[in-house]
């Protein structure tokens, strides 16, 4: 005779009473296609203006202090964009049964950027410009994993 398997520790997980009913956990194949787009193209456009501020902040560091105010306008666009990516992140995770740390992650980025704002807008360049590079870090790994992470879903 044999033994009954061992047991392995996990949980069964019980089947559903009411079969129309969505599971509560999270399953990146069930995110509806346009969710997931809403959140790539946020999160691909607000790079682009994280990007786009270091070239103009390069250039002003170099002598063209007339890119200031470009540099001050690039903020805003980025904070502009970024709330829109907190909002794609909201959508991901509620109604859409993502993951909740897109959103996490977005709420850190806009709280990163408002600080890099005030520091900018009182000229505190020994923190402005480390916080810059974590802000990319962040805009570059979030991009990333919408591109790479979400492929399914958008599937």
């Amino acid at each position: 005779m044999s033994s009954p398997p061992a047991p392995t520790g996990r949980a069964r997980v019980p089947v559903p009473a009411n079969p129309g009913r969505v599971p509560a956990r999270t399953d990146p194949a069930r995110v509806p296609a346009w969710i997931v787009w809403s959140l790539r193209v946020t999160a691909t456009l607000h790079l682009v203006t994280v990007l786009g501020q270091a070239v103009i902040a390069g250039m002003f560091v170099t002598g063209e202090v007339d890119l200031l105010a470009h540099h001050s306008l690039g903020a805003t666009v980025t904070s502009v964009l970024l709330g829109l990516q907190l909002i794609a992140a909201i959508t991901l995770w509620r109604p859409g049964r993502g993951p909740l740390w897109p959103l996490g992650v977005s709420v850190l980025q806009a709280t990163l950027v408002n600080a890099q704002i005030v520091l900018g807008q009182e000229r505190q360049l020994a923190m402005h410009i480390p916080l810059a590079m974590v802000i990319f870090g962040l805009a570059v790994s979030m991009t990333a994993w919408t591109w790479r992470g979400q492929r399914r879903a958008a599937a």
